[in-house]
């Protein structure tokens, strides 16, 4: 153990896209809670504010990382249990909203790139702190970000969906490999979460549909998707492992089309879109069809 690690009582997280949305809700809601926690984020501009805005009382450390690179995800899991002495929690949260358009006009590059932050991610991150977690012989847990998306077709892009529901089902095999271990792995599905991946700087806009498809009338914020990630890490949670939690308003249960609604115009248009990483997103006009 190192030696600035913390008392033995206090427990620690790793959370990936840990910089804004559900992950920045995350790390803030441990803090609250007297976790110290490593935010992990690909966008080092947005980690330096979180330090910046978010006094962690020593508690908080932020970590540019690449979560599709084995590198930076082992990395990461050894800063955490050097800086702080354990690892409790995994939240593996980051992700983008990937390649887009007909499926006719995809490319292997954007779909490949897709998989590798959303899905190649979630096994490192499980990967390397099954690891940690098995080595320091304490209970842990791991929390996945999937989507409803991964349940239901139509609900996202083709590729976000499939990344999705490979979480959803990596998520069931490892719950079961690690339960020898006393480590529990779940998932959390979010609908319409009003973080910038979904509204795309127009909040506004995005209202106007979500309440044609969401039966409950509030909107759904990043803290009550971290809420729930937090309570599946919890000791309150202790014989939950293996499912994976649909938190989205009743959206699912209304059937929705998201296709149909806010994401119909991506079928005049193909490329990746990278959430909030600090790249640009591509994008490529086609041409008509005779059908439009």
């Amino acid at each position: 153990m190192a030696d600035n690690a913390v008392d033995e009582d206090n427990r620690v997280a790793v959370v990936t896209g840990g910089a804004g949305g559900i992950g920045r809700a995350a790390v803030e809601r441990w803090l609250a809670l007297g976790w110290s926690v490593v935010a992990a984020d690909l966008n080092a501009e947005r980690g330096a504010e979180l330090l910046a805005e978010v006094d962690g009382g020593g508690r908080l450390l932020f970590v540019p990382v690449d979560v599709s690179i084995e590198e930076d995800m082992a990395g990461l899991i050894d800063t955490a249990v050097d800086r702080f002495g354990r690892l409790d929690a995994m939240f593996n949260n980051a992700g983008i909203g990937g390649a887009f358009g007909p499926i006719t006009e995809q490319t292997v590059a954007d779909w490949d790139a897709t998989f590798a932050v959303n899905l190649r991610s979630v096994f490192l991150g499980t990967k390397h702190a099954a690891r940690a977690m098995i080595a320091g012989g304490r209970p842990g847990a791991i929390v996945n970000t999937a989507s409803v998306a991964a349940l239901t077709g139509g609900g996202g892009p083709q590729a976000y969906s499939a990344t999705k529901a490979g979480v959803v089902s990596l998520t069931k095999s490892t719950a079961v490999e690690l339960a020898e271990h006393h480590v529990r792995v779940n998932a959390v599905c979010p609908g319409a979460v009003y973080t910038e991946l979904l509204h795309r700087g127009d909040p506004e806009h995005t209202d106007s549909w979500r309440r044609e498809i969401q039966p409950w009338p509030d909107r759904g914020d990043a803290a009550a998707i971290a809420d729930v990630a937090i309570w599946l890490a919890s000791d309150e949670a202790r014989f939950v492992t293996g499912t994976s939690v649909v938190a989205d308003g009743g959206l699912l249960a209304a059937t929705p089309r998201l296709m149909d609604h806010d994401l119909s115009h991506m079928r005049s248009m193909s490329g990746i879109a990278w959430g909030t990483t600090g790249r640009r997103a591509e994008v490529r006009r086609l041409a008509p069809t005779p059908e439009s």
